[in-house]
């Protein structure tokens, strides 16, 4: 990889009109070739690219980038009545090549078209090698038309087709199934030109050259790492393990201080004691004995000067060593009342003449394609009354597929969407989940999920991403009945490394049983699965394998 940098940073502030700071005095370099940028969610990750671009403006500070730029927006494709030819970018060479084709002579239209006399077959082209099937309509066909993956492989291969000196990602893994992120760590291996890459994925991570880890913390508010993510995490627990060593031996040293000053101490009321003693029986006169006394005074007084100043820098020292050493916050909550008892039936699915069972605490994965029918399942399996579903299903699935056995116990869901808009605050939205508990135990549950006191009355609008996943945790751990099946639909979509891992950390003490529906095998890993459920496409239609893990 080259040392040449492709982006550059230096001294950066930005804040929105109202005054609220995003970026601070941050100053990064990104070298030439394939860079991931992490970061806790509210760090600026976005901001940073559309600053980069130049849709935003600094407040101060500057940035540099070398070359043209291009870029893959986490919001692909929300624009209304946007075609797929507008996803690709190719709209205007097409309205050229037609006006050309018609008989116009205008050097505007040719201005236009350039060198790209064949966009529309090589763009055909970029999105067959990502797994989307051409037809005679692909580049008309309207962007609603397409899922959530679809969507992010077209607006890929737009950013492809630029052929942008540098291009930047923002979390392209989101709503792509297994094989589209396969073909998107292929086509990352092979990029031509500079690409920075916005991602929370691990795997996708481990195909880039270096890491830049947007961090307030650090003097530049950024840290560079040349290598993978594996890499730069295995360099931070170095880093963790002596924080904690320099912590453990500033607090030594604090304990070591603080005994010494109290054997002095111990020691100088001994002394006291014999000298008074001595001096009452000499026969000295009293201005004798109140020299001496001012003389051992002063002497004590400096000594214990010495040693105060001694304890002040020991514990400077072990508040540096903790700072340094400090973690971040973890969940960990005890969940009794979700346990249930082995080998209880929870769920079955009738699936042509097999069943398909959930027993007791299991943890089975959901996964298969975009659109092949993860969500219809999951809505069969619950015993969903939906009067669409049977017709839904029957277009799907190569076999009926019906609920044989819908859920006995009580069930909590997180979907691709929180449900929190409907409440004003944190504690709003945990007190009608639990209302039987009061304002100070529903602070109590919030803090549980660190969700602090600065944080429980404030509007659910101004949360960061991370803030509202870990209120929708709550929300559901915390309901009254206790959940003692969840069932997680795609749960890491736009979620931080920090969020996805206070997921694990909170049902890592989870006991119910677990339906989680995710493209993201690390993840998977992770929650200790048991099993999966695959859905795979055949000319019949889908079909559904039980699996071991």
């Amino acid at each position: 990889m080259s040392s040449h940098p492709s982006v550059v940073v230096d001294h950066l502030s930005f804040s929105w009109p109202d005054g609220t700071p995003v970026l601070t005095d941050l100053s990064l370099t990104a070298p030439t070739g394939r860079t991931g940028l992490i970061g806790d969610n509210g760090t600026g990750k976005t901001t940073l690219l559309r600053l980069l671009t130049g849709d935003l403006t600094p407040t101060a500070g500057t940035v540099r980038v070398t070359g043209t730029v291009a870029l893959l927006r986490q919001d692909v494709a929300s624009r209304p009545g946007t075609t797929v030819a507008e996803l690709l970018g190719i709209a205007p060479v097409r309205s050229a090549l037609r006006a050309v084709e018609a008989g116009s002579v205008d050097p505007a239209a040719y201005a236009t078209i350039g060198d790209d006399w064949d966009i529309e077959p090589r763009a055909v082209a970029q999105l067959a090698g990502l797994g989307i099937p051409a037809d005679e309509h692909l580049l008309d066909r309207p962007a609603t038309s397409l899922s959530g993956g679809e969507a992010t492989l077209v607006g890929l291969a737009g950013v492809r087709l630029a052929g942008a000196d540098v291009s930047l990602l923002d979390e392209p893994t989101n709503n792509l199934d297994a094989d589209s992120r396969a073909r998107l760590h292929d086509a990352l291996d092979h990029w031509s030109g500079s690409v920075l890459v916005v991602s929370h994925d691990r795997e996708l991570l481990e195909h880039v050259d270096a890491i830049v880890e947007l961090d307030p913390g650090s003097p530049e508010g950024a840290r560079l790492f040349s290598g993978t993510l594996s890499g730069y995490q295995e360099l931070r627990r170095s880093e963790q393990q002596s924080a904690d060593q320099r912590l453990r031996q500033a607090e030594a040293e604090v304990r070591r201080v603080r005994r010494q000053a109290a054997a002095d101490q111990q020691h100088r009321a001994q002394r006291d004691r014999v000298g008074r003693r001595e001096a009452a029986t000499s026969g000295m006169g009293k201005g004798a004995v109140h020299f001496f006394v001012n003389k051992a005074e002063k002497n004590s007084a400096s000594r214990r000067q010495a040693r105060e100043e001694q304890a002040d820098e020991a514990a400077a020292a072990r508040d540096r060593a903790d700072a340094a050493a400090r973690r971040p916050d973890r969940i960990r909550i005890d969940l009794p009342d979700t346990a249930v008892p082995q080998g209880r039936q929870l769920l079955a699915l009738q699936v042509g003449d097999r069943t398909l069972r959930m027993d007791g605490p299991e943890r089975i994965r959901l996964t298969g394609p975009n659109g092949i029918g993860k969500s219809t399942l999951v809505q069969i399996a619950l015993g969903s009354t939906d009067p669409g579903l049977a017709v839904r299903s029957a277009e799907l699935f190569a076999e009926p597929v019906t609920s044989a056995l819908a859920p006995r116990v009580p069930v909590g869901l997180i979907g691709q969407r929180d449900d929190l808009s409907a409440f004003s605050t944190p504690l709003d939205a945990v007190r009608r989940a639990c209302p039987d508990s009061s304002p100070n135990e529903a602070r109590a549950l919030l803090a549980r999920v660190l969700i602090g006191a600065a944080t429980v009355e404030r509007p659910i609008a101004d949360l960061s991403g991370g803030e509202r996943f870990r209120v929708a945790l709550a929300r559901m751990l915390f309901a009254r009945p206790a959940p003692q099946l969840l069932v997680l639909d795609e749960p890491t979509n736009n979620l931080d490394m920090a969020s996805t891992d206070h997921l694990v950390e909170a049902l890592a003490d989870y006991r119910g049983a677990l339906l989680v529906v995710t493209h993201d095998g690390t993840l998977a890993e992770r929650l200790r699965i048991d099993r999966q459920w695959q859905l795979d496409r055949t000319p019949q239609g889908t079909r559904i394998a039980d699996q071991p893990r």
